[in-house]
């Protein structure tokens, strides 16, 4: 992937404890055009952010993963296809603040990640991540969560009603809508492997508004 121009890998000693040089800077030395930005976390293969880049030509996307060879897939077909506004950081999220500055962004999905069930602090909805990425997300800008594990659904719920953020949309079942919208029906690989088995897909769409950080909720 060092030969792919969509493709950032920084090092560690480049994002531990210190901004990336591309901080605030995505839409002038990353991107063609100023765009608004939104940014998958756990992007896996890269299906979400390349979909989402296709179907929202006035939007830039940026999506994240540690592992290489699942990113190598989506940034390959944008490639391919010529898909300029969609581009791929190899890092891990617990450095997500190194790389955006103040209102940088505009949304986050999160697709499918790891619902860390016995360990509340490694999930991507947790205060601690959340409270980062009130960072760089801007004020009145959405963080979108669909996820096939009920528990993690309903943690991400409970976490944003006990810290009054604002929801704009919830279901435990997304297939049972009778008019979901088109990027709601972008299918992951993973997506179709839990719908195979016949899983409810679960889809949470809430604000990080408010002044005060973020806190964990008691005994989850």
């Amino acid at each position: 992937m060092k030969s792919f121009q969509n493709v950032i890998q920084p090092s560690f000693r480049e994002v531990f404890h210190k901004d990336f040089f591309l901080k605030g800077r995505w839409n002038t030395d990353f991107f063609t055009e100023d765009l608004p930005i939104t940014v998958e976390l756990g992007c896996g293969r890269g299906e979400y952010s390349v979909e989402m880049a296709r179907l929202f030509r006035e939007r830039n996307f940026l999506g994240i993963d540690i592992k290489g060879a699942r990113i190598w897939k989506g940034a390959k077909i944008a490639l391919h296809n010529g898909i300029a506004n969609v581009g791929f950081i190899r890092t891990r999220i617990d450095f997500i603040d190194s790389f955006f500055s103040r209102d940088e962004v505009s949304e986050i999905w999160i697709t499918f990640p790891d619902p860390q069930l016995k360990k509340n602090r490694k999930r991507l909805t947790s205060a601690r991540f959340l409270n980062m990425y009130k960072s760089f997300l801007k004020a009145d800008g959405l963080v979108h969560l669909k996820t096939d594990n009920p528990e993690f659904y309903n943690y991400t719920l409970t976490i944003a009603e006990y810290n009054k953020l604002q929801i704009e949309f919830s279901t435990d079942n997304l297939y049972t809508l009778p008019e979901p919208e088109k990027v709601l029906m972008i299918k992951t690989y993973y997506e179709r492997m839990w719908l195979e088995q016949e899983l409810s897909i679960h889809y949470l769409c809430f604000k990080l508004n408010g002044d005060h950080a973020i806190e964990e909720v008691p005994a989850i």
